[in-house]
């Protein structure tokens, strides 16, 4: 939780310093409308009081639409030409439909909207490159350039440290189109 509120609080604050659209709610607008609707309505729900199975639902539609939204910033914001050319991306690093996913493959694209965005926050504040041995060497997927789930699936060299040597799937059902 102290993650989440800590992330969506910087970024809309830089939104608001920037005199940019904000696009997002804060960390408290983000988790204080779920934290409520799981208070209230879990046990309403518990109790077969009407309405409180809806909030609760409603709460976890809250979040999730959040955390879509919030890989969307955080492309936007490697988009920015200085961030976008000092971290060598291609292509916004991610794709905010895996905000959806079932894990434990939700925790892949959040893992990389943590790199990313701290990749983006230390262009912006001018610091040198320090080598993120986490995301660069052990689990490469993570700072890896952006790749489909089929990508992700048939190239094992980006998965571990231990597959970084591993060939690729040849399957045809893995192919992209």
């Amino acid at each position: 939780g102290y993650y989440k509120f800590s992330v969506e609080e910087e970024l809309y604050q830089y939104e608001l310093q920037n005199g940019e659209k904000v696009s997002g709610c804060g960390g408290y607008g983000t988790l204080f409308p779920f934290v409520y609707g799981i208070i209230i309505g879990f046990p309403l729900q518990f109790l077969h009081i009407p309405g409180g199975e809806t909030l609760v639902n409603a709460a976890a539609l809250w979040i999730l639409l959040g955390q879509v939204n919030l890989y969307r910033r955080v492309n936007e914001l490697c988009e920015e030409p200085e961030i976008k050319e000092a971290l060598g991306l291609e292509e916004p690093p991610l794709y905010t439909w895996w905000a959806l996913l079932p894990p434990p493959l939700d925790v892949v694209v959040g893992l990389r909207q943590v790199h990313h965005l701290s990749e983006a926050w230390r262009v912006k504040r001018g610091d040198e490159y320090d080598k993120d041995i986490i995301a660069e060497e052990l689990f490469p997927f993570i700072s890896s350039q952006r790749f489909t789930l089929k990508e992700f699936v048939r190239t094992p060299s980006r998965w571990f440290w231990f597959t970084k040597k591993w060939d690729d799937f040849d399957l045809k059902i893995l192919q992209d189109k």
